[in-house]
């Protein structure tokens, strides 16, 4: 099963300019993925300037516009920040992740995220994608996320729910309730307990965001770092930074991560960062398991 992740910042390259065609060709040129997890895809950011948009100036739905270009796949999405139009806009401005998948996907699951005040930090609503997927290795659950950027309390309290969402899970897993019939919505409500967690952290190798997220969580198999499993103890390979000095001026670091259950760790032959790409601000992910 090979799975990649990737902040895409709506398309948007170091070199200005937006191109979902450009994402896709370079994310099938990494593996034969059957499963992408996504952050910053977009609805209603296209309008120009003032009137709402972003840089760029990405499609009207970027779910959409996937969905074109991977006509072999199903795209899920999940939006976290929901925001009105701006002057001359007419539509709702969306921003959130996307889990784009070949195999045969069960439930649907989209998690809105903790958003704790924090007067003094800007924020924006956060969500978890997560989607149970019938794969080679087994049905998991996998988990496309992006925490806060600018505030810590928030970016702590997120953790904390996705650790939550973990053993909520996993007691369905344990105790699930059959369904009320077949084509009720109430339908069966097992879970896998093998998951993989995956995105953008916007927190740092070895800060306390990502620290919390490894701990052990009682009652559900803790997450364990997949590239740890794969490189030991080397240098950790940078996410961000590489190539965008403007936005990220500190240099280059780590902050995207795919987490896997403890129990699937065994099965990691590998995950690695693509150094070269520069098609986003962050650079791709890719994991394979066996």
């Amino acid at each position: 099963m090979r799975l990649v992740d990737w902040n895409i910042q709506w398309g948007r390259g170091v070199d200005g300019r937006v191109d979902l065609a450009r994402i896709v060709h370079e994310a099938r040129a990494l593996c034969d993925f059957d499963i992408m997890c996504m952050q910053e895809v977009t609805r209603g950011f296209h309008e120009p300037g003032a009137a709402g948009g972003l840089a760029g100036s990405p499609g009207a739905d970027q779910f959409a516009e996937l969905a074109a270009l991977l006509p072999d796949m199903t795209v899920i999405d999940a939006v976290g920040s929901d925001l009105p139009p701006i002057g001359a806009g007419t539509r709702r401005r969306q921003f959130g992740n996307a889990i784009v998948t070949r195999l045969p996907v069960r439930q649907v699951l989209r998690h809105s995220l903790p958003w704790p005040a924090d007067p003094a930090k800007p924020s924006m609503l956060r969500v978890a994608l997560e989607a149970v997927i019938d794969t080679d290795v087994g049905p998991l659950r996998i988990i496309s996320t992006h925490l806060e950027f600018y505030s810590e309390r928030q970016r702590l309290a997120q953790v904390e729910r996705l650790r939550e969402l973990h053993q909520e899970a996993c007691d369905h897993a344990r105790r699930p309730a059959p369904a009320e019939k077949q084509d009720s919505p109430f339908a069966d409500t097992g879970r896998p307990m093998s998951a993989i967690v995956c995105g953008d952290f916007n927190s740092a190798f070895e800060s306390s965001a990502y620290r919390k997220m490894l701990e052990p969580i009682a009652g559900a198999p803790a997450f364990a770092d997949a590239w740890s499993r794969a490189h030991g103890n080397s240098a950790r390979a940078a996410t961000v930074g590489l190539y965008d000095h403007e936005q990220w001026p500190d240099g280059p670091f780590a902050c995207d991560f795919i987490l896997v259950t403890e129990d699937l760790e065994p099965r990691v032959v590998s995950c690695e960062v693509d150094p070269h790409s520069r098609s986003s601000d962050h650079q791709p992910m890719w994991l394979e398991l066996r």
